[in-house]
């Protein structure tokens, strides 16, 4: 097992937020037909939605909910994580 850091948490934000902030530029584009108003709001969405990502991510990690203990040397689990 090991423990995800915080920068692991920002590197899988900034990947995923190409793709959805890519999708969401060219939903505004084909809508309004104006690039800069569809590159304004994929900016302006892609920061946002970075930062409540990171803390969203961040606090998943401090919960135990559907989290189980490996056991390192039968790589089996030892049954559900306490709350």
């Amino acid at each position: 097992m090991f423990k995800e850091s915080p920068m692991r948490s920002v590197l899988k934000a900034v990947s995923w937020r190409i793709i959805a902030t890519l999708t969401t530029a060219l939903l505004v584009y084909a809508f309004t037909g104006e690039l800069g108003i569809a590159v304004t709001v994929g900016m302006i969405e892609a920061v946002t939605k970075i930062a409540l990502y990171f803390v969203h991510e961040r606090l998943w990690n401090r919960l135990n909910v559907g989290r189980q203990p490996i056991d390192r040397l039968a790589g089996s689990t030892t049954g559900p994580a306490e709350a």
